[in-house]
């Protein structure tokens, strides 16, 4: 294990695929007929901008913010009900204001492009079973529950919480929400009833949106009782919807309880409720790494062009394609992938375990389904690569023309076996972003090459850079990702921070007037970007991130448990392998019964991705002088980093207590996989 003397990132050795090595470039037809070919020539058409490269058009887009912008609201058609004066109005960061006086609605748009008679949802649960919804009957279902909402006393700005696996009624649940300027928000069933709470007691939803049960790994998991605990949790909801008969009425609580079939009983037509701007359509939610998960407010006219541009320019989704991206309503993926409404595609929602009944289960939906765009975790890409898979020599994917893989860093190993296991003639995007934007603005491009380890571009209208400690701009050397111009997908606000402290405090207190992401980046010469993983706490499994806080809390619960640290350490291929350290009551041992009841603390509160790789005792958690746990450099000690350079030990309320933690760096060829 060694350190990037200059960078302080993780430095793992020479990769049998060198970084930059080119696997793949663009068919003469991608060339011609991409979307992006076609907005290039738009551009040129209207006068906007004469753009030969995708690093002209790029440089041009974020050095006119509004201009770049508001082409994309024209190109796309987007409709409005009241126009706007002007695309950017005020630049500033935080505050920028887009698009004022206009007013529009998310959900009109993801369904005015919709064929009535054509399959617009294939929804698939690891069972095998299938539901499809046409775009006729997916507009039915949204204007029934819209109508049944509105009954109970719905309206513009109140909430509507759902705890849904990744089905069909969390998809109808959203549009419906957003149809009527109500706000969307949703966690998976795998997450515990605190986790749970932690997020939609902020938001005092008025309306859950719950199943009785969901399956995972070959197992049917009833959710009742933790529906039940999260209703008794959140005394502002006035309805409950069952996906699934509710329970008897004597086994619930007030408020209202009634079935999805009841709430969807009506068959209408939607009606959509012009919205501002920046009116909220969602809340996603931070990990929750040093306390309560930051709710974080997206709007619906930011959300529609980022979408509109990140799906249709940089990732060539078209009307008829069918695209799938593995992902939970936990995740800000689900919201990306439901956002292929919006250029008339087919949204593949997938219900289930990536891995069951065995490790090809979803190259198999690919290969069952014709997808054409396949999105999943870099971790589900490594796995399979560890797993001897050879997707391309046992299925048919001749349908696939994109695999898409984010969640953390690519490995170069693993995009030359992607080239090698799965298919040749195949555009490879690795996409790199965040819940905070709840999009990428690191991207694929349909006119440049693959290289390994390398993601393609910088987004459209996304200002990224590589800056050093005093905010210098790097190139071909690691440094924190910032953006530098606003994006109109930044969120409208962090819910209940009212006068914008916490936004401020959470993305530009490093370098005013400039966000700051939390990732370590490598913007190369040649336009191409390179990613480190974070460079913050978050615990990221498998594409999912969840906060050191979360599972703090749970572990913490047991008696025998006093105090306890986690990090999430990259290995090579990348993947990721989580410690847990403890600390121990007086005469309690580290025995196989505790660690197996400490994982299922995790695997039932938190999430089961989270359930640790390995726990190991430790005598006392390092801690800052203000009593904050020492993740971040402990993390960078066990990747090993230089232990004077990740951390200053006059900071440290008590120094000895790292010197465990020094040792298993100095052993880690022992526990630590590939070090």
């Amino acid at each position: 294990m060694g350190g990037d003397e200059t960078s302080g990132v993780p430095s793992w050795g020479a990769s049998p695929v060198p970084e930059g090595t080119l696997l793949w470039e663009p068919p003469a037809t991608l060339l011609r007929e991409a979307r992006l070919t076609h907005y290039q020539r738009w551009l040129g058409e209207t006068g906007l901008v004469d753009a030969r490269s995708y690093s002209e058009l790029w440089n041009w887009s974020v050095e006119d913010p509004g201009r770049f912008w508001g082409s994309v609201w024209t190109y796309f058609g987007v409709d409005a009900h009241a126009p706007h004066q002007v695309a950017l109005a005020d630049g500033s960061m935080p505050g920028a204001r887009w698009f004022p006086g206009a007013r529009l609605n998310y959900a009109e748009h993801a369904l005015r492009g919709l064929d009535p008679e054509r399959v617009h949802v294939i929804a698939v649960n690891e069972a095998g079973a299938r539901r499809d919804l046409s775009g006729s009957e997916l507009t039915s279902q949204v204007g029934a529950l819209a109508h049944h909402l509105r009954l109970a006393g719905v309206g513009p700005g109140d909430r509507v919480a759902a705890y849904l696996p990744n089905v069909p009624e969390a998809l109808v649940g959203l549009l419906a929400s957003a149809s009527i300027g109500a706000i969307w928000s949703s966690c998976s069933p795998d997450f515990g009833e605190r986790a749970v709470l932690d997020r939609f007691q902020q938001i005092e939803p008025k309306v859950l949106i719950a199943g009785r049960s969901y399956r995972f790994g070959g197992r049917e998991f009833d959710r009742t009782t933790r529906v039940l605990g999260l209703v008794a949790g959140l005394p502002s909801l006035v309805e409950v919807v069952w996906v699934g008969q509710p329970p008897r009425p004597q086994a619930a609580p007030t408020p209202n309880h009634v079935s999805w079939e009841l709430a969807t009983s009506l068959v209408t037509s939607p009606e959509f409720t012009p919205l501002p701007f920046d009116h909220p359509l969602w809340v996603l939610y931070s990990s929750g790494t040093t306390g309560l998960p930051k709710p974080i407010v997206h709007g619906h006219g930011g959300i529609l062009l980022e979408h509109l541009k990140a799906l249709a320019l940089h990732s060539d989704l078209r009307p008829g394609d069918r695209f799938f991206w593995f992902t939970t309503t936990g995740w800000m993926m689900w919201n990306y992938l439901v956002s292929g409404l919006l250029l008339g595609a087919t949204v593949v929602l997938y219900d289930g375990s990536p891995n069951h009944p065995g490790a090809s289960r979803l190259w198999e939906l690919v290969s069952e389904l014709q997808v054409t765009h396949f999105g999943t975790s870099a971790g589900h890409i490594a796995a399979g690569m560890k797993a001897g898979l050879q997707p391309g020599g046992q299925l048919d994917l001749s349908s696939l023309r994109l695999l898409g893989s984010t969640g953390s860093p690519l490995s170069p190993e693993a995009f030359e076996w992607v080239y090698r296991q799965v298919k040749q003639d195949l555009w490879l995007t690795s996409i790199s972003g965040g819940t905070d934007v709840c999009t990428a603005f690191l991207l694929g491009c349909p006119w440049l090459p693959v290289r390994a380890g390398v993601i393609q571009c910088r987004g459209l209208g996304a200002a990224v850079f590589a800056f050093d400690q005093d905010g210098r701009p790097l190139t071909d050397e690691v440094g924190e990702l910032v953006i530098t111009t606003p994006l109109p997908s930044m969120p409208v606000a962090l819910w209940g921070d009212r006068d914008g402290s916490r936004y401020r405090e959470s993305y530009f207190s490093v370098y005013p007037g400039v966000w700051r992401h939390g990732d370590w980046v490598k913007v190369r010469q040649d336009g191409g970007v390179v990613m480190y993983g974070r460079s913050d706490s978050t615990i990221n499994r498998h594409g999912i991130r969840m906060g050191t806080a979360e599972i703090y809390r749970a572990v913490e619960e047991l008696p025998e448990v006093v105090d306890s640290l986690v990090v999430d350490v990259p290995v090579p291929g990348g993947d990721t392998f989580m410690p847990l350290f403890l600390v121990l009551g007086p005469g309690v041992g580290l025995e196989e019964e505790l660690v197996a009841r400490v994982k299922a603390k995790v695997r039932d509160q938190v999430s089961p991705r989270h359930v640790p790789d390995l726990v190991l005792r430790v005598p006392e958690i390092p801690k800052t002088l203000s009593g904050k746990k020492l993740e971040v450099p402990v993390k960078r000690i066990l990747s090993g980093e230089d232990p004077d350079r990740a951390l200053s030990r006059e900071s440290l309320q008590n120094p000895a207590a790292l010197e465990p933690f020094l040792e298993l760096a100095h052993r880690a060829r022992e526990w630590l996989p590939g070090a």
